[in-house]
């Protein structure tokens, strides 16, 4: 039996789903990571790849976990390629938000179980 491809590209929507973003928020970091330049499809469409999904989640960790402000995201990130750590600190940032997500999302389940009601979505 074959194994499944794996995906390649995925839509700005499917990396909102992924990275827990909004659209303006990556459309955003877009303008002020020039690192983040995803393709365009013959429609016109972003198209991203799996690395700049890594690097969507390592800006996302230095941001809103270690509380970088862009500029000092930047410098980091540039200091992280300068010193060959780029690829380790994505996959690092990657497995570590996956973890906090995950977790939040286990005591939800945990707070829907004790009998209190669920936070509408996206709130």
């Amino acid at each position: 039996m074959a194994a499944d491809p794996v995906q390649e590209f995925f839509s700005i929507g499917e990396v909102c789903s992924l990275t827990d973003l909004k659209p303006h928020v990556l459309r955003y970091w877009e303008s002020q990571f020039r690192f983040l330049n995803p393709a365009k499809n013959r429609s016109g469409n972003r198209v991203y790849q799996r690395r700049e999904i890594e690097l969507i989640m390592l800006v996302k960790h230095l941001l809103y976990a270690e509380k970088y402000t862009i500029e000092g995201a930047r410098q980091r990130i540039e200091l992280y390629r300068r010193t060959g750590e780029l690829r380790p600190a994505a996959h690092e940032a990657l497995a570590v938000e996956m973890v906090r997500e995950l977790k939040a999302e286990l005591e939800q389940i945990l707070r829907i179980l004790d009998g209190e009601r669920a936070p509408p979505r996206g709130g």
